[in-house]
């Protein structure tokens, strides 16, 4: 069954600034970091085992990375949120909630890095929430989402395809599921796509199970080449929750699993969100040290 939350925000840039100066006469560094913090903002997922491995694992890469500064989480859907607080008793802070906490912890310099993959919507309602601190703390940036540089295509590419490198042999199609948009940002799902082809990946195909391309669109590229006999199905998404549990493995005859099975294809599902995947977690570690280093400018 499908949790969509759909925002009806427009894309703005990959990343913000909002505040970065003032605070080289005034930030005092305390020996337990105290006064630096980097926020880790994800959208969520009630799967507790791939929120684990996927967002617990992207904030371990970058605690590892900065010792000297916290690491705290936030959440920006309210649903999951919620959904945690009554069926596990685990309590996550929205933005809001954790930008407070902050100063009212004497924070003075906060790096937010949101674990989205890309400038959609979710990244533009946190730059709206992020300017509303503007000047409330001595420096604030707002880090980039995944998918920003031409660069971070190319690593993401990289990651992706050495991870499934074992189901390569030329009779498997590699089938990623991403989330899919209505902001401009969708766009970016086929440049991925397009990286990955010119990259050599001619059996990696990329679509969406919310916008274009969709599982039809994949289906037929698959069918254009006879030496296809299986298919591997994983989740273009930072976690493997619910599209990837249900839409994309599920049994249901619409999910992208059964309507492989439906076209005579071996369908092999794999559960694991790109969070759990060691290079992806570098790419974000490598984001909040680009942040940091506005900081100091």
């Amino acid at each position: 069954m499908k949790m969509t939350f759909k925002k009806i925000a427009t894309a703005v840039i990959a990343s913000a600034v909002i505040c970065s100066t003032g605070f080289l006469g005034c930030a005092k560094k305390s020996a337990a970091g105290n006064d630096k913090e980097i926020l880790v903002v994800s959208f969520g997922t009630s799967y507790n085992t791939s929120r684990t491995i996927t967002i617990g694992g992207i904030e371990s890469a970058i605690r590892e990375a900065f010792p000297e500064w916290k690491v705290e989480r936030a959440f920006t859907a309210d649903t999951i949120i919620g959904i945690l607080k009554d069926r596990d008793g685990i309590a996550i802070d929205t933005v809001q909630q954790a930008l407070d906490k902050a100063l009212a912890a004497g924070v003075k310099k906060i790096v937010i890095q949101p674990t989205h993959l890309m400038s959609g919507f979710e990244f533009t309602d946190l730059n709206a929430v992020a300017q509303q601190y503007k000047g409330k703390f001595d420096s604030l940036v707002v880090s980039a989402p995944l998918l920003t540089s031409d660069g971070d295509y190319e690593k993401v590419s990289a990651a992706i395809t050495k991870k499934t490198a074992s189901f390569d042999d030329g009779k498997t199609a590699i089938c990623f599921m991403g989330h899919g948009t209505e902001a401009d940002s969708n766009s970016d799902y086929a440049k991925m796509q397009t990286v990955l082809t010119n990259g050599g990946f001619k059996n990696y195909f990329v679509g969406t199970v919310e916008a274009t391309p969709s599982v039809d669109d994949l289906i037929a590229a698959v069918k254009a080449n006879p030496a296809y006999t299986r298919v591997v199905l994983l989740p273009f998404m930072v976690v493997a929750g619910d599209h990837a549990n249900n839409d994309m493995a599920g049994d249901e005859d619409d999910s992208w699993k059964a309507k492989f099975l439906a076209e005579n294809y071996e369908v092999t599902p794999v559960l694991e969100g790109l969070g759990q995947n060691w290079d992806v977690q570098q790419i974000y570690v490598q984001h909040v040290k680009d942040a940091v280093a506005t900081l100091s400018k």
